[in-house]
């Protein structure tokens, strides 16, 4: 009995010595470091606000970062109190807020293309180009007043959905787009976007 047992280890020996060593494995190649997001433009208007200005702010906040009302004389709606227009001493140009009960609801752009939204359009550009950049996020819709091509071009980026949004926590993008099939003015903020004439 000792014979065999002597014989068997022996071939087990012999067999793991000529087996080939495994190879370790290769070492991994380094994870690709994270694409980082582009940045948005500073100086670009989102559905958010713009700059300094913040949807959800009160008039006081909208006043002390950007001052008063540059043309108090201006009526910016039938009823202040309960909404107005008007453009921030320090405000650019081009750009309105609404101020609905105290609070800013929303930005207005109109006469100034070199302020863009967060997706490159402004005043001006091409309804055809944002319906493309946007695609099925956006919706269209027809003009009140105008026929087509003029209409409105509405993207919601939180809180919207479809038909009129009322809901106060919604964020979105409005482009009204003229009878040239070009943006004529953008309105960034919360549901008060979707008014077609201002606060009339």
């Amino acid at each position: 009995m000792i014979r065999p047992l002597l014989l068997t280890s022996a071939v087990l020996m012999l067999a793991a010595c000529g087996a080939p060593e495994s190879e370790p494995a290769p070492p991994e190649a380094p994870a690709a470091p994270a694409t980082p997001a582009a940045p948005v433009d500073a100086n670009a208007v989102t559905a958010q606000g713009w700059g300094p200005l913040r949807i959800g702010m009160s008039r006081a906040e909208v006043e002390a970062a950007l001052g008063p009302d540059a043309n108090p004389t201006s009526a910016g709606g039938p009823d202040p109190e309960s909404c107005d227009m008007f453009r921030p001493a320090r405000a650019p140009e081009g750009m309105l807020v609404m101020i609905e009960r105290g609070v800013l609801t929303s930005l207005w752009i109109s006469r100034d293309p070199t302020l863009k939204t967060d997706r490159g359009f402004g005043v001006g550009d091409q309804a055809a180009a944002i319906k493309a950049a946007y695609g099925a996020a956006a919706t269209a819709s027809p003009h009140k007043y105008s026929e087509a091509p003029a209409e409105y071009i509405t993207a919601w980026s939180n809180g919207g959905g479809a038909g009129y949004v009322q809901n106060p926590a919604a964020r979105g993008i409005s482009y009204l787009i003229g009878n040239d099939g070009r943006v004529e003015h953008v309105a960034a903020g919360g549901p008060s976007i979707q008014y077609v004439e201002g606060c009339a």
